[in-house]
């Protein structure tokens, strides 16, 4: 008899436990969590959103009409290996190692293609312009990828060269905490402030 009130009384104090600390911690620290988010960094909290609701500065855009064929207008992004491309649910890189015949055969293709459409040499085209970043969803390219590209989207907007060129140079972003990465250009941003410029 002793025994089995002693495990009642055991269970009905684990099932206790067990609701107070899913009320603590299941619910009330994620509402505090998500108040000091909000109130603190809301911009981040509600997944950095670009003006007008044109994605998320977070993750990468593809810039190519229905057939795959990059938009002439518009700033490219890097190539992504994300599902059908920049696709959160699918993001990973292609897992393809550097002496991957596949890998080598298609940054080939990519930089012979790019350096067709920006009239340069293949040795002038940089890494990023080829490769996909770890996560298939970044959404910068180097700056030498952007200045590379602004005598095409200048040529093809009917704008002074120099006003695309000062355009990039005011969206570069410095290096994390002034030291960590390269300083990058989110292609994103870039193409909506060069639309706002035009419009």
């Amino acid at each position: 008899m002793s025994s089995s009130r002693t495990v009642a009384r055991t269970t009905g104090v684990a099932i206790r436990a067990m609701l107070v600390l899913t009320l603590v911690l299941g619910v009330g620290y994620t509402l505090v969590v998500t108040g000091i988010g909000q109130l603190l960094m809301p911009f981040q909290a509600n997944g950095s959103p670009l003006a007008d609701d044109k994605g998320s500065s977070l993750i990468g855009q593809s810039f190519t009409d229905a057939d795959g064929e990059a938009l002439p207008e518009y700033f490219q992004s890097r190539p992504s290996a994300a599902g059908d491309g920049y696709d959160g649910a699918g993001s990973s890189g292609s897992n393809l190692g550097p002496e991957n015949p596949d890998l080598v055969a298609s940054i080939g293709e990519r930089q012979a293609a790019i350096a067709e459409r920006e009239g340069v040499s293949p040795d002038a085209v940089p890494a990023d312009a080829v490769t996909a970043s770890g996560s298939g969803l970044d959404p910068h390219i180097s700056v030498a990828y952007a200045l590379l590209q602004v005598p095409r989207v200048a040529e093809e907007r009917g704008l002074p060269e120099q006003q695309v060129r000062d355009l990039v140079e005011s969206r570069i972003q410095g290096r994390d905490l002034g030291f960590l990465g390269e300083e990058r250009i989110n292609v994103a941003e870039l193409n909506l402030a060069l639309d706002e410029q035009e419009g």
